[in-house]
């Protein structure tokens, strides 16, 4: 049993002082600014925002192209006066000039690029009457470990080591190798939206199938701050990045792809070829009906810089990947591979043993610089709630089941509260059909069904203890089809989907009708997803959930045999299991934490759905989700806040109300929209300045954001009113809510402090006396948690569950992992993916897995001083550590594996599936 987990994260070493760095820096500067506005307007005459420059793809290009260039400052475009780029030596104007040259002509169409293509001569023109001035370079000593620290105390970078850090980070480790079991790794630097990525280069090869599949070792490097820290983190998480050689899809089917370039720097003089690799975006033009790069990607500019070599054309690179990865002359590309693209026979992820030497690696490429986060240690030795034990150790073989299947019936009997069940199958397959209707007994404890109804009807019914089931199976029919979304391009695709939705919404209320008198439950069989990807929006699966919620039906659909993995009775056993959470039918075990949690707690979760018109129904929304357990209690036991009304409902009932709802209003002069990401905060921001994970948001709708912000901290201020009666524990997702609750982010918070808008922070004591509040939080797409594995004093590496903090006992800070899948907990921890030894010729096709870190903040608590403030000095203090292990508790459940978030947070989320707007008349 391990008693120390180590995480992957880096912190300013405080023995070691500032680390400066003596940069050359470069602005936009007004002159060149001005210009470059004057002619994307001109290009660009129909542009919401003429003044923003669509600096990304010259940022790439400069990157990849301009040997020096470390980074590049966000805001740029909009500010010629702001820092724009970062690099160890000036780049000299023959390579600026041509450079920014070649994007400018980019901004115009291929017939009217004339002033495109003269600006770089006017950037070299000596003649004052003609010439555009490019700036000149300033030297300015940058401190990378630059810190404020907020008034809750949590440590703050300077807002711009979000971007420069991962990267001068990453070049500092690219100029190292990577040696292990005899061979070596050499790493080029990407940058990324979040920060910066090592990708091990050339590609690893493995043989198999009488193939070579190719992949690489990935590093991800991110600044993050954590609540209350002394010092914000560098995060360093290890993957495995694979490459595509033979994509399995047609060109339409391609959403958009990462590629990689790797070519040689076109400027004489200076090293042959840079130390990053390219990004760029591969996907389909409907227009031109092929292959084309896509998203600001740099490489359409590339063979106007170098006319010598040959680039990768997008439709020869989709046709032949593996000639391109090998090298065609002295330019590379690699296509990451994605599963959409087809299988891969390399697995994903690493085991213990290989991120451990990864860590060292990099923890001493960073002496004396960055150093180590001390390790944690284990807080508690209750580990889970109160959980039935397994099979085995000397109990009968099916006790445990037995057991599973009371409860199960006890826990539906009390959500029906003496309501029928009715349930309809529509199936495609007669080997599911048998399946559900095999597996629903097992799962409740009863008799095999007893079939009723006139000859030709497929109907089945279980009574006992409580419950009655009806379950009535049929073809699903037509029900189950493609949806036939129009393809009219004039119109929002948004009011096509929801003309189509309406369609089915028709079909399926002349084929069922609700029947009265229960709780009603449609479990349906449809083609995977992937079955529908030719056709976009065509998935039947969010119209039919619609359908039904008219009817007051809730829905749970199960894939066809061939389209999903997993054997179908597990699958059926899982389509049961989530139809009775969702009809409420499910608590938390009783916890084992001890004394110090009252008796008589409630548990409340609330969980931010935002859809962009990129969501299940191409239309935005923006809802409030908020769900009480009450453990122990009768059939509303697990409830959701009603906000129209202002009252807890049953969770069922909550899941059709949500389907129906529009959520917060937008304001009268707010049309719904797709909320973009600035462009340069997009970049490199990683957590942004807002510092807390949260990337910086577009000002474009600043009164819309406004709006939902404040009817969010309302709704929440009326919940909280609302959970006064008891002892409650509220749960939230920071990175999930801290857009509409600003006072979440990292940097905002206080211990025992809860703050609303502009107003200063409260007492939690003033929204009850009995409140406690933890934030949870997860690594999520941005690394905002840190990798871990745990480790012993003999140098041994592995898995450990449990709960794990500093050696201070006012700490609120705890991290919660979690067991592993018993697929992964049999590989061995020292397997060697990246450089197989001789014993492990397939490792590389092994899959690999490491339970994620819950980052677990006890964000209130009735502390020692905050007992005090609010007069009850006398009581007993909470420890922290009790609440993080309760919070830790809650994410287990005797019917599921571990859950990556606690119980009620997982129901809250959940619930999110039924959020459906839709546009135009429809709505």
């Amino acid at each position: 049993m391990y008693h120390t987990i180590r995480v992957a994260a880096y912190e300013p070493d405080p023995l070691h002082g500032p680390w400066r760095e003596e940069m050359r820096v470069l602005r936009l500067g007004e002159d060149l600014h001005a210009e470059l506005t004057r002619m994307h307007a001109e290009a660009n005459k129909g542009s919401a925002r003429p003044d923003r420059l669509p600096v990304r793809r010259l940022n790439s290009l400069l990157r990849a192209m301009a040997p020096g260039v470390m980074a590049t400052g966000r805001n740029a475009g909009t500010d010629g006066g702001l820092p724009w780029l970062y690099a160890r030596e000036a780049v000299p104007p023959q390579v600026l000039a041509p450079v920014i040259g070649t994007w400018a002509a980019g901004m115009y169409r291929e017939d009217d690029d004339t002033e495109g293509a003269d600006l770089e001569d006017r950037l070299r023109s000596e003649d004052p009457a003609e010439a555009v001035r490019l700036p000149d370079w300033e030297t300015e000593a940058v401190d990378l470990t630059e810190t404020v620290t907020s008034p809750g105390g949590t440590a703050e970078p300077a807002a711009r080591l979000y971007g420069l850090l991962p990267e001068w980070v990453a070049f500092r480790l690219a100029a190292r190798t990577f040696r292990t079991g005899g061979s070596t790794l050499h790493f080029r630097v990407e940058s990324s939206g979040n920060g910066a990525r090592l990708v091990s280069w050339p590609p690893q090869r493995y043989e198999s199938r009488g193939r070579t599949w190719y992949y690489s070792a990935c590093l991800s490097i991110t600044v993050h701050t954590v609540p209350f820290a002394p010092r914000f983190r560098v995060h360093v998480s290890a993957q495995v990045r694979r490459w595509a050689t033979r994509l399995e899809v047609r060109p339409h089917q391609l959403g958009g792809t990462t590629v990689l370039l790797d070519a040689p720097l076109p400027w004489p003089g200076g090293p042959d070829r840079s130390h990053r690799l390219m990004v760029n975006t591969l996907g389909y033009d409907r227009r031109a009906k092929q292959p084309a790069w896509r998203h600001h990607s740099p490489a359409p500019l590339v063979p106007e810089l170098d006319i010598v070599r040959n680039y990768p054309d997008p439709t020869e690179l989709f046709t032949h990947p593996e000639r391109w990865i090998n090298g065609c002359g002295d330019v590379a590309a690699g296509i990451v591979h994605h599963p959409s693209n087809g299988p891969h026979q390399v697995g994903p992820g690493l085991m213990p043993r290989e991120r451990a030497d990864l860590d060292a690696w990099v923890e001493e490429g960073l002496r004396p610089l960055l150093t180590r986060v001390p390790d944690l240690t284990r807080v508690t030795r209750s580990n889970t709630p109160s959980l039935l034990p397994r099979s085995g150790a000397g109990r009968e073989q099916g006790v445990r089941e037995a057991q599973l299947a009371l409860q199960r019936r006890a826990a539906l009997a009390r959500a029906l509260d003496g309501r029928p069940l009715e349930v309809e199958v529509l199936w495609q397959s007669p080997q599911t059909r048998a399946a559900l209707l095999a597996q629903l007994p097992k799962l409740i404890g009863l008799p095999a069904g007893e079939r009723t109804g006139a000859a030709g009807d497929d109907t089945w019914r279980w009574e006992g203890e409580g419950v009655e089931i009806r379950v009535h199976a049929r073809p699903a029919g037509p029900l189950a089809d493609a949806l036939p979304v129009s393809r009219e391009r004039g119109r929002p695709r948004a009011v096509r989907l929801a003309e189509a939705v309406e369609g089915r919404c028709r079909l399926v209320a002349d084929r069922s009708a609700p029947r009265p008198g229960g709780a009603s439950l449609v479990i349906a069989e449809i083609a995977g997803k992937e079955r529908f990807a030719a056709v976009p929006d065509s998935d039947p699966k969010h119209a039919l959930r619609i359908a039904w919620a008219r009817q007051g039906r809730l829905s749970q659909f199960v894939n066809l045999p061939d389209d999903t993995d997993g054997s179908l009775e597990h699958r059926a056993r899982w389509t049961w299991l989530d139809a009775f959470r969702q009809l409420g039918a499910i608590s938390p075990p009783a916890h084992r934490v001890g004394a110090g949690i009252p008796g008589d707690l409630q548990y409340a979760a609330l969980w931010l759905v935002r859809h962009t018109r990129k969501g299940p129904t191409r239309y935005p929304a923006h809802r409030l989700v908020a769900v009480r357990v009450r453990p122990g209690e009768g059939p509303g036991a697990i409830e959701g806040w009603d906000a129209e009304r202002a009252e807890w409902v049953p969770y069922p009932k909550l899941l059709l109300m949500l389907s129906r709802a529009e959520g917060p209003a937008e304001g009268p002069a707010a049309e719904p929209a797709e909320e973009p990401v600035a462009e340069e905060a997009a970049e490199g921001s990683g957590e942004g300045a807002a510092a807390g994970g949260e990337p910086l948001r577009s000002a474009a709708r600043p009164g819309v954001e406004q709006h939902r912000r404040r009817e969010t901290e309302r709704q929440i201020r009326a919940l909280l009113f609302q959970l006064r009666d008891r002892p409650t524990l509220l749960l939230a997702d920071a990175a999930n809510l801290r857009q509409c609750w600003p006072a979440l982010r990292n940097g905002a918070l206080a211990r025992d402090l809860l703050g609303f808008g502009t107003e200063p922070a409260q007492r939690h004591t003033v929204y009850g006396d009995g409140l406690r509040t933890v934030l949870v939080r997860d690594a999520n797409a941005r690394e905002e948690v840190a990798e871990w594995y745990a480790h012993d004093a003999r140098g041994r590496v592995g898995f450990a569950e449990g709960v794990w903090g500093t050696a201070d006992p006012e700490s609120r800070v705890f991290a919660s992992t979690a067991s592993t899948p018993h697929t992964v907990a049999k590989l061995p921890k020292g397997l060697m993916k990246l450089v197989p030894t001789a014993q492990g010729r397939t490792a590389p096709g092994k899959t690999a897995w490491n339970p994620g870190q819950l980052e677990v903040t006890v964000l209130c608590c009735l502390s020692e001083k905050a007992l005090a403030d609010s007069g009850r000095g006398g009581d007993t203090p909470d420890r922290p550590a009790e609440w993080a292990t309760l919070t830790h508790q809650l994410r287990y459940h005797d019917d599921y594996p571990p859950l990556a978030r606690p119980l009620p947070l997982h129901l809250a989320r959940l619930a999110g599936q039924y959020v459906l707007p839709l546009a135009g008349p429809a709505r």
